[in-house]
């Protein structure tokens, strides 16, 4: 079915202030990038939003495909004094993929322990204090890792040479976050799930965690007893992972 997408964007109505929906809602999920922040510096409206919101006594959580640890989102938060306090839960991509590492679930059995880096330093967090092992060379990996880009600039073209190679000797591909795209200081940026995409239609198999699987929502929601799913606000930035 063909959309006409341009009509569409048009027809929607702006919400110019989150004031102007919010009263249905007793409980928020908010995104990082792209909402909060732009990889950069948190959005002072947004975070003041988010004040309000607390005072108005709505339950708060940070749900997040990036690969930082839920302690990484933390430091950053301090480091940038947003309160901490206003979020009743911290959800991140690479914490829980971090837990299945160390717990060698289902997913992990048999995968191995050498991992091959491909991306850039961000996401390595994932693996502290756990058995697995960098290598330098593909040829000596189980599997290869990416937990974020190696630089804004980018392509999943670059990319390929590394990807045929690895499709070549049936190599898995560990992702944490499925977004295909990152905003960074203003400007729209390649992100790990685009590169992922491009592994599985060379024929590789792909392992990724986050946003839009909704056991991901499940698991956020779980700790701070929320009883009426309708009530449940959702605000991210990507029609693939969070309005999906």
């Amino acid at each position: 079915t063909y959309v006409d997408f341009q009509k569409m964007i048009k027809m929607i109505k702006p919400v110019v202030n989150i004031s102007k929906v919010i009263e249905p809602f007793d409980t928020v999920i908010v995104g990082l990038y792209g909402v909060l922040y732009d990889g950069r510096s948190f959005k002072t409206e947004a975070v003041e939003a988010l004040k309000a919101m607390k005072r108005s006594g709505r339950k708060i959580v940070l749900v997040s495909n990036a690969s930082l640890r839920v302690q990484q989102v933390i430091r950053l938060l301090n480091d940038n004094k947003v309160p901490v306090m206003v979020f009743d839960a911290v959800v991140t991509a690479g914490e829980i993929l971090h837990y299945k590492l160390k717990v060698k679930d289902e997913t992990f059995k048999g995968l191995g322990l050498t991992y091959f880096n491909i991306g850039g330093s961000e996401g390595l967090g994932v693996f502290a204090g756990l058995d697995y092992l960098p290598v330098e060379e593909l040829g000596r990996a189980d599997f290869m890792y990416m937990g974020s880009c190696r630089s804004a600039a980018d392509l999943v073209d670059s990319y390929l040479p590394v990807l045929e190679h690895a499709a070549s000797l049936n190599m898995p591909l560990v992702c944490a976050g499925n977004d295909t795209s990152s905003y960074i200081g203003g400007e729209i940026s390649l992100a790990p799930g685009a590169v992922a995409e491009q592994y599985a239609v060379l024929g590789g198999r792909i392992i990724t965690f986050g946003k839009p699987d909704v056991k991901i929502i499940d698991y956020a929601l779980d700790g701070i007893d929320v009883r009426d799913r309708s009530r449940v606000l959702l605000i991210g930035d990507n029609l693939a992972t969070d309005i999906k």
